[in-house]
């Protein structure tokens, strides 16, 4: 079974960076899609970022379009998630999650139902 395991959360100042991981046990991510989402106290599962494994091909929220920046590992188990410049507004609990494939819509308009691995989470927390 993929079990997948996001680490690398923790609390900055605005304008600070953190980078996530995102590492699959048992499996690579060979060819399947791999999302990030973020979920702030109290409010719904948000697409934030995804990566086709299979093309490199990226796509990524308005919100935080140009300041996260996403990577696949050379051994294809890890995911990355860099993160600049954050701010308030960035503070959630983040999860990665795979799929057969990404969906073709914005990451804002992702589905969790679409996605069929998900990880525990890692906190981020930005302060002002």
């Amino acid at each position: 079974q993929e079990l997948l395991m996001e680490s690398g959360g923790g609390s900055v100042e605005a304008g600070g960076s953190l980078r996530l991981s995102c590492t699959a046990s048992g499996v690579t991510y060979s060819g399947v899609c791999v999302a990030w989402f973020r979920q702030p106290l109290e409010k719904e599962r948000e697409g934030v970022a995804s990566i086709d494994t299979a093309t490199g091909s990226t796509d990524y929220a308005d919100s935080v379009k140009g300041r996260f920046a996403l990577s696949l590992d050379n051994n294809m188990k890890t995911v990355y998630l860099q993160m600049y410049g954050l701010k308030p507004g960035d503070t959630a609990m983040y999860y990665c999650a795979t799929a057969f494939d990404c969906p073709g819509v914005e990451p804002e308009q992702y589905t969790t139902d679409h996605f069929d691995y998900w990880g525990q989470g890692t906190q981020v927390t930005v302060s002002s």
